[in-house]
């Protein structure tokens, strides 16, 4: 199994797209706005490709509600964003069990969300309102919220941005963001919801990795690409123990940092579990698959392969 989760670039899938998979096996697949058109194609879709891989193999998704969610209206619903909802866990409640079910409905079986980031005044546009808020225990409650809502509807929730992304000045999706405060600092405020629900639920959650510096830890590489960003800081102290992959490689943070291929190889040496390609481009997926591994034992292991 490709230590790579792949993903299209239609509404369908082309030949060469079919062979690809089949030839390739990666771990999963993650689908956007691109690739959903209505429930009947989007169902026809998954089924392809769970065929091509001959597994019931994770199918992601961005659906945390906001700006943040691929399936809209006529055919789903439009949920608001997290900050919304601060007080009123009722409500989240109702909405994040209508999210689930509406994934479960269509074939998906992993959910890239709660964003763990605390919003601060210095966060970035590109985080803002898809934060719970700034007071950690309500980003912890509200979080333990989704999560249990997602886990029941047999969905696996991906927490991100780990180790925490909010202190973040730029988008990663343009640039590298640099977060300068002392270990100390963010130890005692940004990293307390990772660290709080990656005790909590421990092997049931995936976690993804930003593509941010975290200077003062690792002056050279962002936390995708950094051995001690991975396992000094998120398996460590945070205590991060389940599947972990890392954001989209294609992302313009990582643009200085070699080539997709260089990238993603970088991300697995430093202890990501798998790479998540988002840009749908065939030949980089070719180039991908023909480049990386196999997931490793550790990470077949956490994935629940073994």
């Amino acid at each position: 199994m490709l230590a790579s989760i792949f993903s299209v670039e239609g509404v369908g899938l082309s030949e060469k797209e079919r062979v690809l998979f089949q030839n390739s096996n990666p771990c999963g697949f993650i689908l956007f706005g691109r690739n959903i058109e209505d429930p009947t194609q989007l169902k026809s879709l998954i089924s392809d490709l769970k065929s091509c891989v001959g597994r019931d193999c994770p199918i992601l998704i961005d659906q945390e509600g906001g700006r943040v969610q691929r399936l809209r209206a006529p055919h789903w619903t439009n949920f608001p964003p997290a900050l919304s909802y601060q007080g009123d866990q009722n409500t989240l409640v109702k909405d994040m069990s209508a999210l689930s079910q509406e994934l479960v409905d269509v074939g998906f079986n992993v959910n890239c969300a709660p964003v763990l980031d605390v919003q601060g005044e210095a966060t970035h546009d590109s985080i803002g309102d898809r934060a719970y808020g700034s007071n950690i225990e309500e980003i912890i409650d509200s979080s333990s919220t989704v999560i249990d809502c997602f886990l029941a509807h047999n969905i696996v929730p991906v927490i991100k941005h780990l180790p925490g992304q909010g202190r973040a000045q730029c988008d990663s999706h343009d640039a590298l963001p640099c977060i300068e405060e002392s270990v100390l600092d963010l130890s005692a405020h940004d990293f307390l919801p990772c660290q709080a629900i990656s005790q909590k639920y421990g092997a049931q959650i995936w976690g993804m990795v930003a593509h941010v510096l975290y200077k003062e830890i690792d002056s050279n590489l962002p936390a995708t690409l950094s051995p001690r960003v991975l396992e000094d800081v998120i398996r460590q102290k945070i205590e991060f123990c389940g599947f972990l992959v890392s954001d989209d490689i294609s992302m313009g943070a990582l643009t200085p940092f070699g080539s997709v291929v260089e990238r993603a190889q970088l991300a697995l040496d430093a202890g990501c579990d798998c790479i998540l390609y988002c840009a749908g481009l065939y030949e980089e997926m070719e180039q991908l698959a023909q480049s990386l591994p196999s997931l490793s034992e550790g990470a077949l292991k956490r994935l629940g392969r073994t």
